[in-house]
């Protein structure tokens, strides 16, 4: 079993987030018109995803971390499974610039409308299905909030792919560790499918041989 890290928390808690204000529109509604991970979701109402995800360079210390952490080289070849518009991915190719990066999301849109630099590096696939690599391919492959969108035995499938392309492992997922932060959780979520303690993930992980780092984000 990999590392707990803390890579990416101090990016979420920036974000100041009304879990009440949530539920007071359609909620159902809004639920799934996030689900179709379209305009809306990414650059529509607040409401219904991200209310505007535009690059402001906010991952660049991510990718600094990832670089340092996992001692990427600069002929890395890095994944990025659940990419959205690829800024996490821009900026590592800002810092190696002799890296390969690949990225894939279920959403059209986000594709579509991703850094014009990186654009070509980047395609549309569910991140349940088969990966289209080889064993180890990657140095380092990272999900950055995208596995708790998948189902149970969705789950089984990515983290098997993950760990079967990847030489280091690097996810992240929503959790809570008690019941005020569930009751913001599920107040705040849209697209989350899977709803675990960090003890119900690290069982998880251990069922479905994923062996790379990991790290729960929260919303307290």
């Amino acid at each position: 079993m990999g590392q707990l890290r803390h890579i990416v928390t101090p990016l979420h808690k920036k974000t100041q987030r009304d879990y009440l204000g949530r539920m007071t529109n359609d909620k159902v509604h809004c639920m799934q018109v996030a689900k179709q991970y379209g305009r809306e979701f990414w650059d529509g109402d607040r409401k219904y995803g991200y209310g505007g995800y535009t690059y402001d360079g906010r991952w660049a210390a991510v990718a600094e971390r990832l670089v340092q952490m996992y001692g990427l080289k600069a002929d890395a070849r890095i994944l990025d499974v659940g990419c959205g518009k690829g800024f996490l991915l821009y900026e590592l190719k800002q810092l190696l610039p002799g890296s390969t990066i690949v990225g894939f999301d279920i959403s059209e849109y986000a594709i579509a409308h991703a850094k014009p630099e990186i654009k070509p590096s980047l395609f549309v696939h569910n991140a349940r299905d088969d990966y289209a690599f080889k064993d180890g391919e990657f140095d380092l492959v990272i999900s950055i909030t995208t596995l708790h969108n998948l189902q149970i035995q969705e789950l089984k499938s990515a983290l098997r792919e993950i760990e079967r392309v990847g030489k280091q492992k690097y996810l992240v997922v929503e959790s809570f560790r008690d019941e005020q932060e569930l009751f913001n959780l599920q107040c705040w979520a849209l697209t989350c499918a899977s709803f675990f303690t960090p003890e119900e993930w690290v069982w998880l992980f251990g069922e479905f041989g994923y062996t790379g780092d990991y790290e729960f984000i929260y919303f307290e």
